[in-house]
């Protein structure tokens, strides 16, 4: 089968699905989730019950889990002329004649620092795509750093940086695109507690077949995959002051070092990875042989090269209660990102209906 042609690249990472779906194509496997497939999905509602699947977006607490990353800021809204704020405000401040009392508030938030959904231009590589030589940075089907992705920094070959005077954002493989589209479709969850309890440990593509085989779990093409670990359970035990062991050393966690699990993602055809812990994968992985090599290499492999959004630190418990409790995998996922143009993440509110 001959390589697309692309006006961005001349070659695509060894296999990539770049071009499959097209030149300017920004959604990736998220093209399986067609109007079949979401009739084909709407099949596994039988009860009409229904699952939270955010953990809410406050936890986990502190920053002890990504230090980048702080708990939302919530607050009112204030009247520009008087720095009145608006909350439980009655509006008779304004005109006597008005019984009303109003709230409005706005929030600063850390867009990945809960229950969240990645965007492709959340994880890219510096990649030789045009052949020219020199490693640049490229994002899922070769959109371009500096570009299609911009930051407020530009880092030059030698180390330095000098300031970007556009506006940053994600003019391409923004979260928006996944919203515009729908995250919507058939989901199917593997059981890891069940095996590990909360140890922390590297899941491997070995025990994860078997998993999957013993739960009767195996996902079909254009399925949403679901990894329940329990590590949402440690995170709202821990109630908003999680410690480092806590955060780092409970749970199941995927080894995507491990060649053979990566090439199941590729094969299964799954549309998107989500799990309950940070990550999905163990992060940073495992060190690995050669000189230079991926931190995250499932983050690589998932939003670099097949397009396969990942989803992390999702509120999964409920769910997987019932599954086991009912000998089942499958269900019907609804789980939208916000429509917020130019962001590379996004908090996630998904709903399982089973």
């Amino acid at each position: 089968m001959s390589q697309p042609t692309n006006p961005r690249w001349t070659r695509r990472p060894e296999g990539s699905t770049w071009g499959d779906w097209g030149p300017d194509d920004q959604l990736g496997r998220l093209n399986l989730l067609t109007s079949d497939a979401v009739l084909k999905a709407a099949k596994e509602i039988t009860t009409g019950q229904r699952f939270c699947l955010s953990l809410p977006l406050d936890y986990p607490g502190g920053n002890v889990l990504n230090p980048r990353r702080f708990p939302p800021k919530l607050e009112p809204t204030v009247d520009a002329a008087s720095g009145t704020p608006r909350y439980n405000y009655p509006l008779k401040m304004d005109n006597p004649a008005h019984i009303d009392v109003g709230c409005d508030d706005r929030v600063t938030m850390t867009l990945q620092y809960s229950s969240q959904w990645d965007s492709f231009a959340h994880m890219g590589q510096l990649f030789d795509a045009d052949e020219d030589g020199i490693p640049e940075i490229r994002y899922y089907n070769g959109y371009k750093g500096g570009e299609d992705v911009i930051g407020p920094v530009i880092y030059n070959d030698d180390g330095s940086s000098t300031p970007e005077e556009r506006p940053m954002g994600a003019r391409k493989l923004g979260i928006d695109t996944f919203a515009e589209h729908g995250v919507v479709g058939r989901g199917n969850l593997v059981n890891l507690f069940d095996v590990v309890g909360r140890e922390r440990k590297l899941v491997t593509y070995d025990m994860l077949m078997k998993a999957m085989d013993d739960q009767d779990a195996h996902p079909e093409a254009g399925d949403l995959m679901f990894f329940y670990t329990g590590f949402a359970d440690v995170i709202l035990e821990a109630g908003k002051n999680p410690t480092h062991e806590q955060m780092h050393q409970s749970c199941a966690t995927l080894d995507g070092r491990d060649d053979k699990l990566l090439q199941w993602i590729t094969d299964s055809g799954v549309a998107a990875m989500i799990a309950d812990n940070y990550a999905v994968e163990q992060s940073p992985a495992r060190p690995a042989p050669g000189k230079t090599y991926a931190n995250s290499p499932l983050h690589q492999h998932c939003l670099f090269k097949l397009g396969v959004p990942l989803g992390e630190i999702w509120f999964l418990t409920e769910l997987a209660q019932f599954l086991k409790a009912n000998k089942r995998s499958k269900f019907f996922a609804v789980c939208p990102p916000i429509r917020l143009p130019g962001a590379v993440g996004s908090p996630a509110n998904g709903v399982a209906v089973v």
